[in-house]
């Protein structure tokens, strides 16, 4: 209920601000203006330029407005009166074409004292029960999502039922700023994205690639613990790979286009004619692969549940808009993994995978306790699908009867299944308390009928298995852009990819700290030296800024007593110990 009132509090802040605007710049012309999930916009057409500046004074007007406490009120009228009223709103004409074609009788209106806009509402009764609110930022926005359209301004905002609790949130903001991944990422020389590679094409930087080997490697030795076997598979695969599974037709939407390997590089420049073409696609996912290895022999009922696990990167099209650091990319990692087996093991197969995310969850010191899971079933109005009423009828309903079984928090989510089954949606919170979509479980009883998969059963007969696609990050870019975010940067010790940092108080003490640096490393612990010319405070300091956990200090008492003095970015000083006392009491 209270979730409501605030989505009816932010759909009438849009209004409001759309009124405010009128009165600025009586020419706007006016698009739509929903609530979202933290806040609202509103899409405008304005004949000048809007600057950051000019939110001030929207905000002011919106105040006035709000202090008179206008009635916010609806009623039903004809379309030959809205379209006399909205004479001069071209989109909002647009708007009532589509409903009248739809088989509307009337059109909804929403009156908010002068102000009068196309909407279905719902809305706050007066505009005094509007809360504490401020405009956010000024973006671009084609009219309808279409390229092919105008771009509009579109103007975003947010508004709570307090000032306390909107300064929580525009605090909040600020700390996320400081987390973001893409700042941190450049800061702690992790990763950047380079327009001459290719957008949303992420180049790993020595630190940030031994930190994402660190995670694989856990990653690899819980998947070998838990009984999966590890495979891999090309990049690319042949047109007719695709159009057997289904992605040719059903995915193509976020495939890049076919390439022609029948000639080179050098031929087709020339202009040459193909002599045999074949056409292949960069790979969106890895199961048509993973399938192809099981189709490679005859398959026992002894050998199942089978438990293939990749490390696989895909690629999927992106619009260049939509592109954002690590969470959007064009290529990308997915920690994968899919489960074939019979009818009889599915449900306990998909109850391991849960318990398992949940475990990564966990060691990544994220709350288990915070996990919201999303049950995605198919839209039955949307024909998009692969498969048959009574294939989804049965994946849909083990999903959920696992979902209560292991006592996860869900809610089902029409239409977002992918073409080929059901699935969970993971989602977990950050220390910030953001939801981030990680793992995905799907339920798949398609892929094996379109690729004709069998194994012989008890009887020595031909049956049908089923197939489980399983990510636990999601992707390794993603899960890694999450992390940055949650620990701002500084990482966990077992996770941190610089874990010490050695540093000689001058070139004086620098064998003795190559010593210390090599005896570290034997113990695989990784570490760095710090030999520039820098005084000792500016060593510290960086490392600081670099949120290493330890940092050595080797001067000319530890050269002589042969210790090392240990500073610790948690907890400061903690003084002088011999090497051997350090590793035991990091351990």
């Amino acid at each position: 209920m209270e979730n409501e009132k605030l989505e009816m509090m932010r759909h009438s802040t849009s209004h409001l601000m759309a009124a405010a605007i009128l009165k600025l710049f009586p020419d706007t012309k006016f698009a739509i203006g929903p609530a979202i999930d933290d806040g609202f916009y509103y899409d405008f057409e304005f004949s000048k330029s809007l600057v950051e500046e000019d939110l001030k004074k929207i905000e002011k007007e919106m105040i006035e407005i709000k202090n008179k406490k206008h009635a916010i009120s609806g009623k039903q009228i004809s379309f030959e009166e809205a379209r006399k009223l909205f004479k001069n709103q071209p989109y909002k004409l647009e708007l009532m074409d589509g409903l009248e074609k739809d088989g509307e009788k009337n059109v909804s209106i929403y009156e908010l004292g002068d102000f009068v806009d196309l909407c279905k509402g719902s809305h706050l009764d007066n505009t005094e029960k509007i809360g504490a609110f401020k405009l956010m930022s000024i973006a671009g926005a084609y009219w309808r999502g279409d390229e092919k359209n105008k771009m509009l301004t579109r103007v975003y905002g947010t508004v709570f039922p307090t000032k306390e609790e909107l300064h929580n949130y525009l605090q909040l903001l600020e700390e996320a700023k400081k987390r973001d991944h893409r700042k941190l990422g450049k800061e702690l020389d992790l990763f950047h994205i380079d327009d001459q590679v290719g957008l949303g094409l992420p180049l790993w930087h020595p630190k940030g690639a031994m930190l994402w080997r660190v995670i694989e490697d856990f990653w690899y030795k819980e998947h070998l613990k838990n009984g999966y076997e590890l495979v891999r598979t090309p990049h690319i695969g042949n047109r007719r790979l695709w159009e057997t599974s289904g992605h040719w037709g059903f995915y193509n939407s976020s495939m890049y286009p076919p390439m022609e390997v029948g000639q080179s590089l050098e031929e087709r420049q020339e202009g040459k004619k193909v002599e045999v073409s074949e056409e292949y696609l960069l790979k969106p996912m890895n199961c048509p692969f993973h399938v192809q290895i099981y189709k490679n022999g005859i398959r026992s009922y002894r050998e199942l549940p089978l438990r293939w696990a990749e490390c696989g990167t895909v690629y999927r099209f992106e619009k260049k808009g939509e592109l954002s650091g690590l969470t959007r990319v064009r290529g990308f990692t997915q920690d994968d993994a899919h489960i074939v087996c019979t009818k009889e093991q599915v449900e306990t197969e998909l109850e391991k995978v849960v318990d398992f995310i949940l475990f990564i969850y966990k060691s990544f010191g994220f709350d288990i306790d915070s996990v919201k899971v999303y049950l995605s079933v198919r839209d039955p109005e949307i024909k998009k699908y692969a498969g048959d009423d009574e294939g989804w009828a049965l994946t849909e309903s083990v999903l959920e009867k696992v979902a209560k079984k292991k006592g996860l928090s869900y809610e089902k989510d029409i239409g977002g299944a992918v073409f080929y089954g059901p699935k969970l949606d993971f989602k977990i919170k950050d220390a910030l308390g953001r939801e981030w979509q990680c793992s995905t479980l799907q339920f798949d009883f398609n892929l094996p009928e379109r690729f004709d998969m069998t194994f012989v059963n008890s009887k020595g007969e031909d049956e049908r298995p089923y197939m489980l696609h399983r990510a636990l990050f999601g992707s390794f870019e993603r899960f890694i852009g999450l992390l940055i975010e949650h620990y701002a940067g500084a990482f966990p010790f077992w996770l941190a990819p610089v874990q010490v940092k050695v540093l000689p108080v001058s070139d004086r003490f620098i064998d003795y700290a190559k010593e210390v640096e090599m005896e570290l490393r034997k113990l695989e612990m990784r570490t760095e030296l710090d030999d520039s010319a820098e005084s000792l405070g500016k060593k510290i300091r960086n490392a600081e800024i670099s949120k290493v956990p330890y940092m050595i200090v080797i001067g000319e008492k530890e050269v002589a007593e042969k210790n090392i003095t240990v500073r610790s970015k948690a907890d400061g000083d903690l003084g002088q110990m011999k090497v051997k006392d350090f590793i035991e009491k990091i351990k």
